[in-house]
């Protein structure tokens, strides 16, 4: 059971990696440096919106607007972090205990 709890950590992990290369990719891309009409950019551009927007929608809706700063992918890792440290640490706890 552990091995499962370590598991479903590490893809929290990966998931939080997701949503940095998301942001830095968008700042890349509004910066100039990387251009969106390559293929390979956009495929991956694409990928990790599909991947990060069901979690951001949901935030962005219940934000304020902050003058263009989106600090949604600050939630939604802090958010990722206090399920993998806070409540999978308690669930480990509580199995080793038994």
């Amino acid at each position: 059971m552990p091995e499962l709890l370590f598991f479903v950590a590490y893809c929290i992990k990966l998931y939080m990696w997701v949503f940095i290369i998301d942001v830095i990719l968008n700042w890349l891309v509004s910066l100039n440096v990387i251009n969106t009409s390559s293929h390979f950019v956009y495929l991956i551009g694409t990928a990790l919106r599909r991947l990060t927007n069901p979690v951001l929608q949901p935030i962005r809706r219940r934000m304020p607007n902050l003058g263009g700063i989106d600090v949604s992918p600050v939630i939604a890792i802090l958010g990722l972090v206090f399920l993998r440290d806070v409540v999978m640490l308690g669930w480990l706890m509580r199995i080793l205990q038994s």
